[in-house]
């Protein structure tokens, strides 16, 4: 089946895009963070945490302040990444496994089963690139199927601790327990040998070929930990600090309201150092004028739990798991050679269905025809950062999540946003353009625009064939 597949998709392909070019063709890092928070970059905002080297490379290409993950977890989001199609479409809507909701009384709905893996039949952005000449290098998380369904499985033609799990087996050290990335030494950091294996790749790729290098950190994701380099110079910065800082009440968990924990501020600087070596890497290898570097999120960083979580996304609204901003906007660097304005800032609004296309139309590669996508290239906001063309973007969220997140779904149009709560019956609207951090709920002043949104998102769900939260005859009222 898999090489029947990849047969029709070189037939597809133009034949430009399988022979060789005697022009240079774009290489590309995508570099994939797991549960980064929109406001924990200081480019961003943060005060505490300190990213030199994301900072310097926003300022080489272009930061993207509005931008949006598929779903606020990781996997869904992951598989709009290699397919460019919504979660909905490929039903991956859920972490896999997801979370195991018992049929109690406590519950209004019963658990929504969605697949446990990226099927193959589904065509990935590595097999294009793959099926076009390009080497495919995967390092870090995957998440998206183990045996069978790996990333050399969907196109990858290496592999470095990509498997089934959603963090490390065994935690951030050696002996981590991975067998698809085997520890050099007891104690060994995984982020840091990540970033030494990409290294290593792009020193030692094939010259005559382009590459795409997909490194997908599992940091910051739980378990929280310490750098043993940054946590001492955290730790002191956060004893400085005297003032309260109370957590915030979020229907029936609590977010933390402002960036002070030293374990995670280390994480979030291992993450820079890692960029920064990949840079720098890229520059001593000559490759700086012919390779695209997009570095973005998952999902928002982990702010609201029944404690609270160890980031905070302030000013926007609770974290990961959430449909509020704070829960699926993330952060979003891109530096294309000769394309991007330095240190320009992009109020574009782009979701994580549009990598897809934009990197293929960077590739200069066409679309396999009657492929389905939901993503929308966005190389004219790339080229004189335009504002784009005004569209609908959902999110269908049907699970019960950890961070006290119930079944419910939102849709944006333009700075609209509307956010339906299954679990409580009703439904909130915001303008973000006003109130970015979703505070005044204005669906009893604008009854038409809620209405009207309310009944776009019902027609989304129908025509994608969205899996609805079913009923627990179990539930009592409270």
């Amino acid at each position: 089946m898999r090489s029947v597949l990849l047969l029709l998709l070189s037939c597809l392909l133009p034949m430009s895009a399988v022979r060789a070019d005697p022009a240079p063709r774009m290489n590309f890092v995508f570099i994939l963070i797991d549960d980064l928070g929109w406001a924990d970059l200081s480019c961003y905002g943060s005060t505490f945490y300190e990213t030199p080297h994301l900072d310097a490379l926003a300022g080489s290409g272009m930061r993207f302040a509005q931008a949006c993950a598929a779903c606020p977890v990781c996997s869904p989001t992951r598989a709009s990444i290699m397919t460019g199609r919504h979660p909905v479409r490929v039903d991956i809507t859920d972490w896999i496994p997801g979370q195991t909701v018992n049929p109690d009384a406590s519950h209004r709905f019963l658990q929504i089963e969605d697949r446990d893996q990226l099927p193959l039949e589904e065509i990935t952005l590595a097999e294009i690139l793959r099926t076009a000449g390009y080497q495919t290098f995967f390092a870090g998380k995957w998440h998206l199927g183990g045996p069978g369904y790996l990333p050399t499985d969907q196109g990858f033609e290496t592999n470095f601790g990509g498997g089934h799990w959603g963090q490390p087996p065994a935690g951030y050290f050696a002996p981590w327990k991975n067998p698809y990335l085997q520890e050099k030494y007891a104690g060994e950091y995984i982020t840091e040998r990540l970033t030494e294996e990409s290294v290593s790749f792009i020193s030692n790729r094939d010259p005559s070929r382009p590459f795409l290098l997909f490194l997908s950190h599992y940091d910051v994701h739980t378990p929280i930990h310490k750098d043993k380099q940054h946590f001492d110079y955290f730790e002191t910065k956060r004893s400085k600090i005297d003032t309260e800082s109370p957590p915030i009440n979020e229907r029936r968990g609590v977010s933390r309201s402002r960036q002070d924990h030293a374990e995670y501020a280390s994480m979030v600087s291992a993450i820079d150092d890692s960029v920064g070596q990949i840079v720098a890497a890229l520059r001593d290898s000559g490759l700086e004028d012919s390779t695209t570097i997009i570095f973005t999120s998952d999902n928002g960083g982990l702010c609201t739990l029944r404690h609270e979580g160890p980031t905070s996304n302030l000013p926007l609204r609770s974290g990961k798991g959430w449909l509020y901003e704070g829960g699926i906007r993330v952060p979003l660097i891109v530096r294309v050679p000769g394309m991007t304005t330095t240190g320009c800032v992009s109020q574009a609004p782009v979701v994580s269905t549009d990598y897809f296309p934009t990197i293929l139309e960077l590739a200069k590669i066409n679309l396999p025809p009657n492929l389905i996508l939901d993503g929308k290239s966005f190389v004219p906001q790339l080229q004189n950062n335009a504002s784009g063309e005004t569209r609908a973007l959902f999110w269908h969220y049907p699970h019960y999540h950890g961070s006290l997140w119930t079944p419910g779904a939102a849709m944006r149009l333009g700075d609209w946003k509307l956010i339906e709560f299954y679990e409580f019956g009703d439904a909130e609207l915001y303008n973000l353009a006003t109130d970015p951090g979703e505070l005044r709920n204005l669906a009893a002043a604008e009854p038409d625009r809620f209405d009207k949104m309310r009944q776009q998102l019902r027609a989304w769900q129908t025509e994608l064939h969205a899996r609805m939260p079913r009923p627990n005859p179990a539930w009592i009222e409270p």
